[in-house]
């Protein structure tokens, strides 16, 4: 990857045992120590702040979005992502708040797939399914990490490698995800990766919404659009059925603006099997490159975010396994759909699922993905 240089304004403070900032045109990065694994692994916190004091404060452990400060239509900014305030939180059992999902997001059924002709046994992590990579997945590797502040924006780039036979996956793979901060309030998330050998891949990030504010209550207000005509179906296991079904006339059509709470109670099968809203979205696209997958809005403050992603699909996820036992930010007990995710991605179980679009990812090509978060505001609706 290019590593774009520095504008002449730019300055940067690397005083070991301090905060270190590196100062743009416009915005700024500051990196402060974060804490250590139990491996004695050194972490850091890099905050980004663009010119209009949206902030995105992120963590080279799992590559988490710890947090994400943005206005409403008041201006008035507020941190809208569930999470911890110190990197213990993370290191702990937790439901993948913020962080970086891969080999695989999402779930490969009953914990295999078959790949020119051999089969690969991964951990069952989620039953009798492989979940989110397995058990140790990118969200719990310290990633090598470097920040730059330019006239694009205050970016970080983030590195690692995966060894041949880890978590199951076949290839050594080389991995960049790279974060960028821009003065139009978008936050561009952009994933590479080779292989030295056939595998599969699907990355994505886990962060969970609440637009009010984390720790605000549930998201049941929140108005949602998706901008997709078909979901697939899942299987008791919330494994994809292989159909792709019209959203027409079922409680996940999306298409026009509905709350969030509006139907999620309704009795039908899919809505009983995902406890809600835990399904895979056919992003509607006419054309490569950026498409809009999702917007959201809460109207009590105004407070909008729009995802647009180069994925053809989103997994609207509605925090149905939120239980009150995890004390997030500020001591916060998040409970039952306090939260919700768009985790923009390939279809769960494509390894398995010839008829889905591919995953795999052979020597001399690279895996590309971007996603970006657009935050907005509109006028309040009481």
């Amino acid at each position: 990857m290019r590593v774009l240089a520095f504008i002449p304004l730019v300055a940067v403070l690397m005083t070991a045992g301090c905060v270190k900032k590196i100062q743009g045109v416009k915005g700024s990065v500051n990196k402060q120590e974060f804490g250590k694994t139990a491996r004695g692994e050194a972490v850091d916190l890099y905050i980004l702040t663009n010119k209009n004091g949206v902030e995105a404060a992120i963590t080279n452990y799992g590559g988490i979005v710890v947090r994400l400060k943005t206005a409403d239509a008041r201006g008035r900014l507020a941190d809208i992502t569930l999470g911890f305030d110190t990197l213990q939180g993370y290191l702990g059992s937790h439901p993948y708040f913020g962080a970086i999902i891969g080999r695989y997001g999402n779930r490969i059924g009953k914990a295999k797939f078959t790949l020119d002709g051999h089969e690969y046994k991964l951990a069952a992590n989620n039953g009798e399914n492989s979940l989110h990579g397995g058990i140790y997945g990118f969200d719990k590797k310290v990633w090598a990490a470097v920040a730059e502040s330019d006239e694009q924006g205050q970016r970080l780039t983030l590195t690692t490698q995966s060894a041949d036979g880890e978590e199951g996956y076949p290839g050594k793979l080389d991995v960049t995800v790279v974060y960028t901060l821009t003065d139009d309030d978008e936050l561009r998330i952009d994933y590479r990766a080779t292989t030295d050998k056939p595998t599969v891949i699907n990355l994505t990030n886990h962060t969970y919404f609440n637009l009010a504010g984390q720790g605000s209550g549930d998201v049941l207000d929140t108005e949602m659009t998706i901008a997709a005509d078909r979901f697939t179906p899942v299987d008791a296991g919330l494994i994809p059925t292989g159909e792709l079904r019209s959203v027409e006339g079922t409680p996940f059509d999306f298409r026009k603006p509905s709350t969030i709470g509006a139907r999620i109670e309704d009795g039908s099968e899919q809505i009983q099997l995902g406890l809600g809203y835990d399904h895979n979205y056919v992003i509607n696209r006419t054309a490569p490159g950026l498409a809009l997958a999702a917007r959201a809005v809460y109207p009590k403050n105004g407070r909008a975010l729009e995802v647009w992603t180069t994925e053809p699909g989103v997994q609207f996820y509605t925090g149905n396994f939120l239980d009150g036992k995890v004390l997030g930010k500020n001591l916060n007990a998040y409970q039952r759909r306090s939260g919700f995710c768009l985790e923009t991605q390939h279809f769960p179980d494509s390894p398995n699922r010839p008829d889905f679009p591919s995953t795999t990812l052979r020597p001399g090509a690279e895996y590309r993905s971007t996603t970006v978060w657009k935050f907005r505001s509109e006028a309040i609706r009481k």
